[in-house]
């Protein structure tokens, strides 16, 4: 028979013994969760996600699917909605135009609107304009870009607040160019996806919303399958893209289109 003052004191020994190993087991999560992400540890991650040096760096994009644009509680819906894309090897300034690039929507052959800049010329639905590479327009379009060269030499990086971008846990991390303009990105916890995209424009506060992201079995990319776009928080327009091609050569005359008027395919 055990004698009780043999036993009971080693029962002191092996709880302290018990709390020691619980205590070493959490110490990997509690150094994994003490770290802090910088701004450009996300942006580098980001970059990996996407699709890497094919994403930082790629010479051309094109890109399909559908689109819808409202206003107010109207909705007008486009079955075929196209943008060709040609990248220039640097950017400087985030909010303006540069290299090269065509958008088109049309809803049963016909078309309906169709806009490109050729890298000097912005043409729209067959007739160039006198619009500069900044004009309200393409200032008030370009931004997202800016996240590929956001390691460039030039430009900053700030880690803001970590916030939701449709409910998803994002961080925050504002880029600022070498022309001084800033523009937020919201970034995935989870995988690094890029959820959100915010910068001021003439029109006001405009956030573009990525979602549904899907890729090809011989890219590495990650393409957002839908984009909703708004300005001072309302939904202006929404695209679905359904297929992608990186990389391929695009002829200058895609993005010259005085040949093509609106009512054409």
């Amino acid at each position: 028979m055990l004698e009780p003052h043999r036993f009971f004191p080693v029962l002191p020994l092996l709880r302290r013994c018990s709390v020691i190993l619980c205590l070493l087991a959490l110490l990997p999560c509690a150094a994994s969760a003490g770290e802090t992400l910088t701004a450009k540890s996300i942006i580098e991650h980001a970059h990996a996600a996407a699709g890497g040096e094919i994403w930082a760096r790629p010479s051309s994009l094109y890109l399909v699917g559908t689109s819808t644009f409202f206003a107010g509680t109207s909705e007008t819906h486009y079955d075929r909605h196209e943008m060709w894309r040609v990248y220039p090897s640097e950017k400087r300034v985030a909010h303006a135009a540069d290299g090269m690039v065509r958008i088109r929507s049309a809803s049963s052959g016909l078309v309906a609107f169709d806009l490109a800049f050729d890298g000097e010329t912005t043409w729209m639905n067959g007739e160039a304009s006198d619009e500069l590479a900044d004009s309200r327009r393409w200032a008030s379009n370009f931004g997202f870009g800016v996240i590929r060269h956001a390691l460039d030499e030039g430009y900053s990086l700030t880690r803001l607040p970590d916030d939701l971008v449709d409910a998803v846990p994002s961080y925050m991390v504002q880029v600022r160019d070498p022309s001084d303009s800033e523009t937020l990105f919201g970034i995935a916890m989870t995988n690094y996806e890029v959820l959100m995209v915010g910068f001021e424009t003439p029109r006001g506060w405009h956030e573009r919303i990525y979602s549904e992201f899907f890729t090809k079995p011989d890219s590495p990319w990650r393409q957002p399958g839908r984009i909703r776009l708004f300005y001072n928080g309302i939904k202006q327009n929404e695209v679905r893209w359904t297929d992608f091609r990186v990389g391929e050569r695009i002829d200058l005359s895609v993005f010259r289109v005085e040949a093509t008027n609106v009512g054409d395919e």
